[in-house]
């Protein structure tokens, strides 16, 4: 019974280790730019002042937000290893697909995981695939958090696909390809 239960453990720990740590092999990549913002930024965030209702839904939001991950490249290499991980991902996260977006030669792929309602997420991934003279952006979020509060987050940190993500928070969540 107990190597049964050792066992188990393992298998626990190695797959939330392995769910945490999926995309941190991009980190301080030669030719990534990478944007990590953790639990604890959030929480420093979201005890600022506020005058402006823009401002206070950006504060609203960041208080839902657990941890933000932001690779972006414009290398073919580094690309391919990005959509290469994302994909391996996908297969077994146990995300949906909100939207795609094809347009001038770049595909924009976003995926969330449900949380307890309909209407609120646990998890964003996105990926865009900026072939050619567009750049490559993986993006990871995690929280609880409604799709539509995103478009300010990605106005006031300025993110590499923010304007990706702003057209998807402006669709809302629906059948998928159908934005």
């Amino acid at each position: 019974m107990k190597k049964i239960f050792l066992s188990l453990l393992f298998l626990v720990v190695t797959h939330v280790t392995f769910g945490q740590s999926v995309f941190d092999k991009f980190e301080d990549q030669e030719k990534i730019r990478t944007v990590i913002v953790n639990k604890k930024m959030f929480t420093l965030l979201s005890k600022m002042k506020v005058e402006d209702k823009e401002t206070q839904q950006y504060v609203n939001l960041i208080k839902k937000l657990d941890n933000l991950k932001v690779f972006a490249t414009q290398s073919d290499t580094k690309a391919a290893e990005m959509k290469a991980t994302a994909d391996k991902y996908l297969k077994t996260a146990g995300m949906e697909e909100l939207m795609r977006i094809t347009d001038k030669g770049k595909s924009v792929k976003i995926y969330v995981k449900s949380g307890a309602t309909d209407s609120q997420i646990k998890e964003l991934l996105m990926f865009v695939d900026g072939s050619g003279n567009e750049e490559t952006v993986l993006m990871s979020l995690t929280g609880n958090f409604d799709l539509d509060e995103l478009s300010v987050l990605t106005e006031k940190m300025k993110l590499p696909g923010g304007d990706d993500l702003k057209k998807a928070s402006k669709g809302g969540k629906g059948p998928k390809g159908s934005k």
